[in-house]
């Protein structure tokens, strides 16, 4: 039993983490929407505007990505809750946090991307 309390304790870590950085990127995404409007409002013409676009667009799944991944950790966390502590490990809470736990990593590397060619952006505008 204490080896089960200390694994979920450790899953319940790894999603309260996960969480935290979610919320994080969903409120950068909102900074860099305000900073892309700052662009916007100063007509830089096409050079400028298509790009622009293509970002606003991927902010937006972006954010939709988040508010997916953060429902995933909320009903993970939820059969954290209720799990009966002295049922055996059998690896079903394991599997399906590894699915999340690549999925996590999946969007932390394309979030970065994202950010970085977004920075480029903002370096040649602002």
């Amino acid at each position: 039993m204490q080896t089960k309390i200390s694994y979920l304790s450790d899953l319940k870590f790894n999603l309260e983490t996960w969480k935290r950085e979610l919320r994080f990127h969903f409120n950068e995404m909102d900074t860099f929407e305000e900073k892309l409007e700052e662009i916007a409002s100063r007509e830089f013409g096409k050079s400028a505007t298509i790009p622009l676009e293509n970002f606003q667009n991927r902010i937006m799944i972006e954010k939709d990505v988040i508010s997916k991944l953060m429902h995933r950790c909320k009903r993970k966390m939820q059969k954290i809750h209720v799990a009966d502590y002295s049922e055996e490990i059998d690896g079903r809470l394991q599997n399906e946090q590894h699915t999340l736990r690549e999925d996590m990593k999946t969007y932390i590397r394309m979030h970065y991307e994202l950010k970085e060619e977004m920075m480029k952006y903002f370096l040649e505008y602002l």
